[in-house]
């Protein structure tokens, strides 16, 4: 089969510099954008069930600009003035910058790592007397607890947001010829979705380990993947595949 049509599990990049299009003008194919997922916030009586106390907290670490959101949406929501003095660890440079929104930045004692969680570490074990609160979604990757542990630094998790399916009814007589997924949590979009979904001819692009055993773990077939050592992306993992089926290597 020759690849037409491709859906990216994703909302489309705001970068002019988008792969896909490259790829798409490239190979005259029809590349579309459709989140399968999105966050919605907890209310203020499920966080007040985790009986998390915000004051008690002086410094926060926060992974994404959803992270950032939901802590001060909670914060003023619950009508808790966030000290100046606190202390903001953040995962990656784009994250500390996004908290502007709320905070001016050169006033506060703001940290960041690159873009994971062992980079922020070296920040965060240089301040291992503060009490840290994690905000995060209801679904955590293991590897920000299990770093946090190892160090032995304090800290609590709170729930202010969760992952859920987005409706995709509107797509149910649409035919891709490529299926692309990011997270566990779109392939359980697809399925609860479309509970009778069988794969047939479609292809299923994953990228990250966890993704691709989920797709496996579903009885579907996995047939791009990514990251690799010669394709450290999505788009050029497609580029690939295309590239051996016009050469009868698929």
């Amino acid at each position: 089969m020759s690849i037409r049509t491709v859906l990216v599990s994703q909302p489309e990049p705001e970068s002019n510099k988008n792969p896909y299009l490259s790829l798409a003008e490239k190979y005259k194919l029809q590349v579309d954008f459709r989140p399968f997922i999105h966050v919605e916030g907890i209310d203020k009586s499920e966080f007040r069930n985790q009986k998390i106390n915000f004051a008690e907290h002086t410094a926060v670490i926060l992974t994404s600009k959803t992270a950032v959101d939901h802590y001060f949406r909670m914060a003023e929501e619950c009508r808790f003035e966030v000290p100046t003095e606190m202390k903001y660890f953040c995962i990656s440079e784009a994250v500390a910058y996004y908290l502007q929104k709320y905070v001016t930045y050169r006033k506060r004692k703001i940290f960041h790592g690159k873009q994971t969680i062992l980079d922020l570490m070296e920040s965060i074990k240089k301040h291992k007397k503060e009490t840290f609160l994690l905000p995060c979604s209801d679904i955590l990757r293991d590897s920000i607890p299990e770093a946090l542990d190892k160090e032995k630094i304090t800290y609590k998790k709170v729930v202010l947001y969760r992952t859920v399916a987005s409706d995709l009814s509107d797509l149910e007589s649409v035919q891709y010829d490529v299926l692309v997924f990011f997270s566990p949590s779109g392939i359980e979009s697809l399925l609860k979705n479309f509970p009778s979904f069988k794969q047939n001819k479609t292809l299923i692009a994953a990228f990250g380990p966890t993704t691709a055993k989920a797709i496996v773990d579903n009885n579907l077939r996995l047939d791009i993947h990514a990251p690799q050592p010669q394709v450290p992306s999505m788009s050029l993992a497609i580029e690939q595949f295309i590239k051996d089926f016009k050469k009868g290597k698929k």
